[in-house]
């Protein structure tokens, strides 16, 4: 037996998946998030989250608030969210933050937005960095603003040799676009002398994504049912999570109702 800790809780897994779970510090015994816990085997964890995170500007809305109060409150969704999937080990975390297509929004949004994200570096960047998370941006960086990239490149460079939890923010990004940049560079690849057949493992390496593993488990809020043109290539046998819930209200309970839905998918990748 070993102990496996997660979220202050200490988990006893033995040879036969059996497990113990003893609260110590994190939720009320009784509450809603305990009850998830109980729910959750330890062992079958999606080592790889992605989350398309919508709805602040509905949640903003509702509340007859500017959008930028919905993109705000979300900030505070991806540090619980950030923070719980940590303690729960989960290998890797992608965010949807920004698309190609979100160029296309009012240009006060979007500077707000790109002051946000920096505000979000800024303030959470020792923390990420001390709890030994690895940041990563993805998507087509360099057409970003000069300032969004240094805060960008200050970031990870700092977190670059942690080895926790890996955190992608997906900004400028595209799943086309990303498949149309692995396809370049396997051309300028060809070219180079390196004249081999394309395999899906060479895609795969050709990507923003190189070397994590695909997403095991992918999250949809406010509802949509579509994915936005994100991850296409690796979430292939993605399990689907879609909640009504509003991004800026999405917090650790939402997660673990995800991931204990998660757990009762019976997942074949096409055999039997």
């Amino acid at each position: 037996m070993y102990p496996y800790e997660i979220f202050g809780l200490t988990a006893i897994i033995d040879s036969f998946g059996e497990r113990s779970m003893k609260l110590e510090a994190f939720a009320e015994t009784g509450s809603e998030e305990a009850v998830l816990l109980e729910s959750i085997d330890a062992g079958r964890l999606p080592r790889h989250i992605a989350v398309i995170m919508d709805g602040n500007g509905r949640w903003a809305g509702l509340r007859k608030l500017p959008r930028a109060a919905g993109h705000r409150t979300g900030i505070d969704s991806v540090r619980d969210i950030v923070e719980s999937c940590r303690k729960l080990g989960i290998e890797a975390l992608t965010l949807y933050a920004f698309s190609t297509e979100n160029w296309k929004r009012p240009k006060l949004e979007v500077r707000t937005l790109m002051r946000l994200l920096k505000e979000y570096i800024r303030r959470e960047m020792r923390n990420v960095h001390e709890n030994n998370i690895r940041f990563q941006s993805i998507g087509r960086i360099h057409e970003l603003d000069e300032s969004v990239r240094e805060e960008l490149r200050r970031f990870t460079e700092l977190t670059g040799q942690n080895t926790g939890m890996t955190l992608n923010i997906a900004l400028n990004y595209s799943g086309r676009a990303e498949l149309t940049d692995a396809v370049n560079r396997i051309l300028s690849e060809y070219r180079s002398g390196d004249q081999s057949d394309v395999t899906e493992e060479k895609i795969s390496n050709s990507l923003y994504t190189a070397g994590l593993p695909d997403p095991d488990l992918l999250i949809r809020t406010s509802g949509e049912i579509r994915i936005s043109n994100f991850l296409l290539w690796q979430i292939a046998y993605s399990e689907i999570y879609v909640t009504p819930t509003l991004w800026p209200d999405f917090r650790r309970k939402h997660l673990l109702e995800a991931i204990a839905t998660y757990q009762l998918r019976d997942r074949r990748y096409g055999g039997i």
